[in-house]
């Protein structure tokens, strides 16, 4: 029979995918001798069930029964006792971190007796009340549905008649009056009284978290994240603990290292006099954790020798929630903190340095995507000089952006849809903001400390953020921004930093990172554990030396065509293309040819003894003709020819399909000048650098396309042929390679014997899904999300590669050319897909020497390669 239920000290820190991380943390702490709030947990199996059969089922309950009078024995006190009842907390909790995302109830148990009385055993009628208006609220919200804002307007009216500011301002009496307030407009919401049993409460609470997985911000964060909907949360039912029972009481949250910017110091914020949501929410503007020292030295003493404890258990920085009752001490959380990169790099390059980790262990911690947000620019020192901030708030998650002002999470969705960049200004931010977070190039918040929603999930995510502008003014209604005597509006920009809290109005300029100590040390143990090759996708010395500048090993894929493109030879490829006879064609070619030549010459002194794999033409020719009538009317007398034939040869280019039609390796076929030109200018170009070098290199010459061992050895040897005129014009030699992209499934079918005239494959993976999946990339956008929401799809195919369908392709090829070549035959690839993490794990899987990206791609690919050596070795 299933065990659905667990008490704190029956699991450990290893189950968390079954008790959740929080539960299985909650676990791992009380087996520790760590003061926590006894409680048991619902395990993620029991979620999956309820998902299932959208009931909770009696033998669950009986289950819960069980625990629950366990825990009672434990403490010392009843659920639903009528004088002095034990009160819990409902709390989900993944096995993947998915923080403010799914539902919390606090107090649960109080009802209009157990109030009474626990205001008079007490003598704390405030604290009994505040609870009980609290929970009141958070039952009918997250249990029931009901808009959290209709009992914010009763709580704002009744501050505003006391006339004070805070919360826990409000008078006992005013408390009362408030809890009976709410229960009003609960019924007047819900048609029925509130709910007075506490067994009823809990089965309804436990049902809400069980639901909470499936609501939109956790299903958006799931997919942002990639996490499957598949795990399900756990439950944690956790005696409370109360951090608004007086002044000697409170709540917070703290890191053992800071979080922004990875230093090795104790990093939080509490409040006193509240409650968990008081800091979270950003309600309330808290303390800095150091400020605890002087409000009571002995508890932050032992915080935080229970945070370096919780550390060293975990050999990772932690993320935890505490609670202070009457000047104890209780732990509600650990777990490990979400960071931001250049903190991830730090602390997992500091750890190493302390003895706690090793490289192999540091490199597991950084999520090789995350490293993303290293890469992109900050704003330029010339621009902070002359600019002055407006306003100053605290410097939450770092980086630099500059935006249109949006007020609403929907404004910042439809700016992103057209283009737009804009920085998302609020007030606080809230769990339901999540998508307008996503798509705001920033997040500015008026209120809120450094842990509050805001914090959490910009840094979780990247995003550049300030939060607790107290300067700003923010009116949402009206859509203004108030600093001082100036109002914003949302035709206004705005350059917020988020490494400093600066706000400044107008545009900044920015400039790139500089990826040098932490970072640098970091990435020199990638390169030394990994033992997969990266290369990046480049077409010009920039990019080349750019991919340099990021770690690269080499370029996967050239592009020949990109270099057609400029204004200084893109007459010359129209002439070569509707040329009227073989003559005009060559003098075409002749004067392409050493343009080309200069380029190469440029990209092999960048790369030195770093392979590059030069791709010959692949498009289809109806891409480089003119279109604009000027353009048509000077090819049409470069060639001597009228408009009207330049027109008609223009029409008879256009293909039905061009992905499928006259592209790759058939124009070699049919134009066979062409490909001999980039040939002779790859060679040419490659003499030229190896002899002012002081260093080997190889060139690589690819052939894109091909489908058959027939057509690739007949272009193969048109190229070739063309090379060995070169050595023979130039009285010298030097060794090279041909190869060819495997694209079409035929191809990959049939790879053995296209493997016994090649020299290397390079899998083209986005035409090999495009051609396997039999849906262009462009025109799929149009439904492919359909196939992602209604889980047909787990992953786009073309972000991340198929390797059910598409993967089984790549596996055979691998497989057959390794038959006919073994080790002599170098596999790589260079579709987009050699940038996404999962992908290259699953390539150095499968055997390939290399993959290659786009530039900035680089470092993620290296620090997959590298966590998919020391993964298949912990195996």
């Amino acid at each position: 029979m299933t065990k659905y239920v667990y008490n704190f000290d029956e699991g450990n820190k290893d189950q968390r995918l079954l008790l959740g991380g929080k539960g299985a943390n909650l676990a791992e702490m009380t087996n520790m001798g760590i003061n926590v709030p006894y409680g048991f947990i619902l395990t993620t199996e029991a979620c999956t069930r309820y998902q299932e059969e959208q009931k909770i089922w009696p033998e669950l309950m009986d289950e819960v029964q069980a625990h629950l009078k366990q825990v009672e024995a434990r403490i010392g006190k009843k659920f639903g006792d009528k004088e002095d009842p034990l009160l819990f907390s409902v709390r989900s909790g993944a096995p993947i971190s998915m923080p403010g995302m799914m539902d919390t109830i606090l107090n649960l148990g109080l009802n209009d007796e157990s109030v009474v009385a626990v205001a008079e055993k007490s003598g704390n009628p405030h604290w009994a009340y505040d609870s009980y208006r609290r929970f009141i609220q958070m039952f009918s919200n997250v249990a029931m549905g009901l808009d959290s804002e209709h009992f914010e307007e009763l709580l704002a009216k009744k501050r505003e008649k006391a006339g004070v500011q805070n919360d826990f301002e409000l008078s006992a009496d005013d408390l009362k009056d408030l809890a009976e307030e709410y229960k009003v407009k609960y019924k007047e919401l819900q048609g029925e009284d509130f709910p007075q049993n506490p067994q009823d409460q809990l089965i309804m609470a436990v049902e809400a978290v069980f639901k909470s997985w499936n609501n939109d911000r956790a299903i958006l964060y799931r997919k942002m994240n990639e996490i499957s909907d598949s795990l399900g949360t756990a439950v944690n039912v956790q005696q409370m603990v109360f951090g608004n029972m007086d002044e000697t009481s409170g709540t917070g949250v703290a890191f053992s290292r800071n979080p922004a910017t990875g230093e090795n110091k104790l990093f939080g914020e509490y409040l006193m006099n509240a409650q968990g949501e008081d800091v979270v929410a950003g309600i309330r503007t808290p303390f800095p954790i150091s400020h605890l020292e002087e409000d009571n030295p002995k508890v932050y003493k032992q915080f935080l020798e229970t945070s370096e404890r919780l550390e060293k258990h975990y050999k990772d920085m932690q993320d935890m929630e505490f609670t202070i009752q009457e000047g104890e001490l209780f732990l509600l959380q650990t777990r490990n903190g979400k960071r931001t990169t250049s903190a991830a790099v730090k602390i997992a390059v500091d750890l190493v340095h302390e003895g706690m980790i090793t490289k192999e262990e540091a490199i597991l911690m950084v999520e090789p995507k995350s490293l993303d947000q290293l890469l992109h620019p900050a704003f330029k020192a010339e621009s902070l000089k002359t600019a002055e901030a407006v306003a100053t708030g605290l410097a939450a998650s770092p980086g630099a952006a500059t935006g249109r002002i949006v007020f609403t999470a929907d404004e910042a969705t439809k700016a992103k849809e057209n283009g737009e960049t804009v920085i998302l200004v609020r007030n606080e931010t809230s769990p339901e903001d999540l998508a307008g977070m996503v798509s705001a190039a920033g997040i500015l918040t008026a209120r809120g400390g450094m842990t509050s929603h805001a914090a959490v999930v910009a840094r979780g995510m990247g995003k550049c953020c300030v939060t607790g502008a107290h300067e700003l003014r923010i009116n949402g209604q009206e859509k203004t921004v108030a600093i001082g005597d100036m109002t914003l509006t949302g035709k206004d920009i705005i350059s917020i930093d988020g490494g400093s809290g600066k706000i400044y109005v107008g545009e900044l300029e920015t400039e790139a990172p500089k990826l040098a100590g932490d970072f640098g040390e970091f990435m020199g143990w990638v390169k030394e554990i990994k033992d997969m090759k990266v290369r990046t996708n480049a077409d010009t010395p920039a990019e080349a030396q750019q991919a340099i500048d990021f770690g690269c090993e080499g370029i996967g894929l050239c592009r020949t065509e990109h270099m057609f493109f400029s204004e200084d030879r893109i007459q010359s490829v129209r002439q070569m293309i509707l040329a009227q006879n073989d003559e005009q064609r060559q003098n075409a070619l002749d004067k392409i040819e050493p343009l080309l030549e200069q380029d190469f010459y440029e990209m092999y002194k960048i790369m030195e003894e770093r392979p590059m794999t030069i791709r010959l033409l692949d498009p289809p020719l109806h891409e480089f003709v003119p279109r604009e009538e000027k353009d048509i009317e000077i090819a049409a007398k470069n060639l001597g020819i009228s408009v009207e034939d330049v027109k008609k040869d223009i029409e008879d280019l256009a293909e039905v399909n061009p992905m499928l039609g006259h592209r790759g390796l058939r124009l070699g076929i049919s134009n066979p000048s062409i490909y001999r030109m980039l040939g002779r200018a790859i060679m040419q170009g490659a003499l030229r650098a190896n002899e002012e070098m002081d260093c080997d290199f190889m060139p690589e010459i690819m052939i894109p396309l091909s489908t058959d061992q027939k057509e690739l050895k007949y272009v193969m040897d048109e190229v070739r042929d063309e090379i060995e005129m070169v050595f023979e014009e130039k009285g010298k030699k030097m060794d090279y390679l041909l190869g060819t992209m495997i694209e079409t499934p035929r191809a990959a079918l049939l790879s053995d014997e296209i493997a016994e005239v090649s020299d290397f494959f390079s899998f083209g993976t986005n035409d090999l899904t495009q051609m396997t999946f039999g849906f262009s990339r462009d025109d799929a956008g149009k439904f492919l999300q359909v196939y992602l929401d209604k889980k047909l799809f787990e992953r786009d195919p073309f972000i991340s590669l198929d390797q059910k369908g598409v993967g089984k392709l790549v596996e055979l090829s691998v497989e057959n050319a390794r038959k006919v070549k073994g080790e002599k035959i170098h596999l790589g690839i260079c579709g987009e897909h050699g940038g996404d993490p999962a992908t290259v794990k699953y390539l150095y899987n499968v055997g390939l020497d290399y993959v290659s990206c786009s530039p900035y791609r680089v470092p993620i690919a290296l620090l997959a390669a590298a966590q998919a050596t020391v993964e298949a070795k912990n195996k």
